[in-house]
């Protein structure tokens, strides 16, 4: 094999894995990446982060009638303060780390 064929064949070798990675990746590791510094390791907005912008905690009752809809829509999109993260997540890591998110709530 020449060395351009191996070449070609390790970068979409590690493509593949990249993008498989980010796929796979679970709710709670995207939360931990993206949401934990403002909404808190365990959702209740406890950070200094989360204490100075006034985010609501997961016991909220605002944030306990959001349905599953809503939040991934807040999460895409943004809401107040929040960022929208639709250029960064895909469609699946957002509802992963809402379904994770969602078990704080109760």
């Amino acid at each position: 094999m020449s060395i351009s064929i191996r070449f070609r064949l390790v970068l979409a070798t590690a493509i593949l894995s990249v993008s498989t990675w980010g796929m796979a990746q679970s709710g709670q590791a995207i939360y931990q990446a993206k949401c934990a510094s403002c909404h808190g390791a365990d959702g209740m907005a406890s950070s200094g982060v989360g204490k100075a912008l006034k985010i609501k905690p997961a016991s909220d009752p605002s944030v306990k009638k959001m349905n599953e809809a809503e939040m991934i829509a807040a999460v895409r999109d943004g809401q107040g303060k929040m960022r929208a993260y639709k250029a960064s997540l895909s469609d699946e890591q957002i509802k992963a780390s809402v379904d994770y998110f969602r078990t704080f709530v109760k």
